[in-house]
């Protein structure tokens, strides 16, 4: 009977053997010698950025990188025994973690304690989830104390952790040492998943100048953001790859981010990684040229923030805390610099201190004054209020129940040139209750046709003023429209004191009526070229960005120059606004002053409401063939009565210009070209009293 069963048994089993062998030997064969092959990718540096001379901006700097890989079948145990060894060959930043690290780790390290945390009841009755978040909460804190070795440990294990299956995570990429380097790469074999590779880091070359204009790129720990999230992964991103998260960085990603490496990770049936293939060769993004001229936006910062200071010694402009400055091409819509400049306290130390806002030049908007007064003149012109060599009696205006409106000072019969070259108030009112259809009398209310507002802001549009000027860049805002009609508020808009406009409207305006009547549209990328790895210069070009014309103003071009004219004798004839700031000028200067009375509305919340005057000027050189276009703005320049700071700041900016121009020509030194006549104690400014009635 043993016999016979033993007989049994082994007939069964010699069965099965054959069974297995025979009809199943192919398959498990195959299961046997089975690979998966994985195709990841590999982030490449991004493109660079150049100005208009072919100087870096941003660049990359390249940094040793350690990076791990973990595959679709890893367990936490595998990883965790990678991690204890990786712990021994580099420092890791401790700093970042958690509580809730601590208690994963532990539950790594004790899988038997922790499934004593849970109930027999609890196991049937919880999911897998619901348990885990259980034992979590069930860690002893007392079991939390590790040493300075484990939390090495539980940092590499937290990076591991971060990434996603076949998609390279990097664990350190900062302050790696050659030493670090060396000993991670010496013991790959024994590191499944570990990797040494070269990574990157932006560089943004000059510092905080620009800076705010060329944005910002996300960590890989951020990856992408959660708002665009799926949209990038649908044009093929990982979740923690590094993207522009803020103006050109963000604007032109799609041209900066780059074509990934492609690599096929192959693995054995137990997830062990067998080679690694190159799939696709990665690039560097493409570059882009900027229109920007560094050099001459350095010197501007430097004029604006040593205006500021040295205007803040006043006492009557304690409130000025920001100047706005835009230089563009009249001809082509480029813009060569955008300086914007904020004095901010800092919340430690209480001192103030310069920061860049170049953003608020397109993205801030205040009350311009007499600047706009080209517009008004052309406005009148196109509606048959005024023509040219119209004349008006400049008087005190007696409405009822208003105080005098006047000019700074009363000139008596002018036409529009001079109207242009004192800043006449009063002609500017004039010509707008002609064009609403109303008749001055003294001591007798206004009845003005209040649709002139919209004819009003329609026409101005066509300048850029009131609309946003279509620069490539996001967040532009349109500036603010007045929401009262009232006839009062109708003559102040002729002056620029109640509506908003930002320094770059008044650069697309000043531009238009410069170049003839033609509004381009301002752009700050002038061409998309491709990386050149053999130099630090620009490649060959994709794309340049063409000269737009977003419309010609529907007016004739005799009437245009008539107000170029006038723009002329503001800065060079007799008594014109701006005469005593640009005497001397060789460069034949035309533009522009303004004034605006305001109300402060700054950081400085316990002065709300303050009233304050704005200052601005808008102007382009030279008159006969301009090639450059100028717009300074500083709201809440001073209190009371003080020195125009913008138009201080307008003839430093334009000597910059041309004596840059001059430096480059003669092949000199580019720096500190900004030598300018003192313009100091030369107090000539559009007195802004009475101006607004409000009414």
């Amino acid at each position: 009977m043993i016999f016979l069963v033993v007989f049994l048994l082994f007939s069964t089993l010699i069965l099965r053997l054959g069974v297995i062998q025979i009809v199943y030997g192919d398959d498990y064969k195959r299961e046997l010698q089975r690979t998966d092959a994985v195709t990841v990718s590999n982030t490449v540096p991004r493109g660079k950025m150049y100005d208009r001379n072919g100087d870096v901006i941003v660049d990359n700097t390249p940094l040793n990188a350690i990076t791990y890989t973990k595959s679709q079948n890893t367990s936490q145990q595998k990883m965790l025994e990678t991690a204890e060894k990786l712990s021994k060959m580099i420092n890791i930043d401790t700093s970042k973690v958690s509580d809730r690290d601590k208690r994963d780790y532990w539950l790594i390290k004790n899988p038997k304690k922790a499934q004593k945390l849970i109930t027999p009841a609890e196991q049937k009755k919880w999911d897998s989830k619901k348990i885990y978040q259980m034992q979590l909460k069930r860690v002893p804190a007392s079991e939390l104390n590790y040493s300075q070795e484990d939390l090495k440990v539980i940092a590499i294990l937290k990076q591991f952790n971060s990434g996603y299956a076949m998609t390279p995570q990097i664990v350190k990429n900062k302050d790696v040492s050659p030493e670090e380097f060396a000993a991670v790469s010496e013991n790959l074999e024994n590191l499944p998943g570990v990797d040494t590779t070269t990574d990157w880091e932006r560089n943004y070359v000059f510092g905080d100048t620009l800076k705010s204009i060329l944005g910002d790129v996300s960590s890989e720990q951020a990856g992408l953001p959660k708002d665009l999230a799926q949209q990038y992964l649908a044009q093929g991103y990982s979740r923690n790859d590094r993207v522009g998260t803020s103006y050109i960085e963000q604007e032109y990603e799609n041209v900066l981010h780059g074509v990934k490496a492609e690599m096929k990770n192959v693995t054995d049936s137990s997830g062990k990684g067998i080679s690694t293939q190159v799939v696709k060769q990665g690039q560097r993004g493409d570059d882009l040229v900027l229109t920007i001229d560094m050099d001459l936006q350095k010197q501007i910062e430097k004029i604006v923030e040593d205006g500021m200071w040295q205007q803040k010694q006043d006492p009557n402009s304690a409130l000025l805390d920001r100047a706005y400055v835009v230089v563009m091409d009249p001809h082509t819509g480029e813009v060569l610099s955008l300086v914007g400049k904020k004095i901010v306290t800092d919340k430690k130390t209480g001192k103030e201190q310069m920061q860049d806002d170049a953003l608020g030049t397109f993205t801030t908007s205040y009350a311009v004054g007499s600047a706009v007064k080209g517009a008004t003149i052309l406005t009148g012109y196109q509606t048959g209020a005024i023509h040219p060599n119209s004349t008006q009696v400049d008087e005190p205006l007696e409405i009822k129940g208003t105080p005098p409106k006047k000019s700074w000072k009363t000139f008596g019969e002018i036409n529009d040139l001079r109207a242009l070259q004192v800043s006449s108030n009063v002609y500017m009112w004039k010509t707008v209750i002609a064009m609403a259809g109303g008749h001055y009398v003294p001591h007798q209310p206004l009845d003005l046709n209040l649709k002139t507002f919209d004819t009003m802001r329609n026409y101005f549009s066509e300048f850029g003023l009131g609309v946003r000027t279509g620069i490539d860049l996001p967040n532009e805002t349109p500036g603010v429209q007045g929401p009262e009609r009232k006839p009062g508020l109708l003559l102040d808009l002729a002056i620029g004191q109640y509506d908003t406009y930002t320094a770059l409207q008044l650069a697309q305006y000043v531009s238009t009526i410069a170049n003839g009547g033609y509004r381009m549209q301002p752009h700050i990328v002038k061409e998309i070229r491709e990386p050149d790895t053999t130099s630090n210069k620009p490649g060959p070009v994709i794309k340049e960005i063409e000269p737009n014309v977003l419309n010609r103003i529907d007016m004739k071009e005799s009437w245009i120059k008539r107000v170029q004219e006038g723009f002329h004798m503001v800065m060079t004839v007799g008594d014109g606004t701006a005469v005593s700031y640009f005497r001397g000028a060789t460069y034949d200067p035309a533009g522009k002053t303004g004034t605006a009375q305001a109300f402060y509305y700054g950081a400085d919340r316990s002065k709300w409401g303050t009233p304050v005057i704005n200052t601005s000027l808008v102007g382009f050189a030279p008159f006969d063939n301009p090639e450059v276009a100028v717009a300074v703005l500083v709201p809440w320049a001073y209190e009371g009565t003080g020195t125009p700071l913008a138009d201080i700041l307008g003839r430093q900016v334009m000597d910059a210009y041309f004596n840059l121009k001059k430096a480059r020509a003669a092949g000199g030194n580019t720096a500190n070209t900004n030598t300018t006549d003192n313009t100091s104690n030369t107090n000539t400014t559009d007195n802004t009293a009475n101006q607004s009635s409000g009414q």
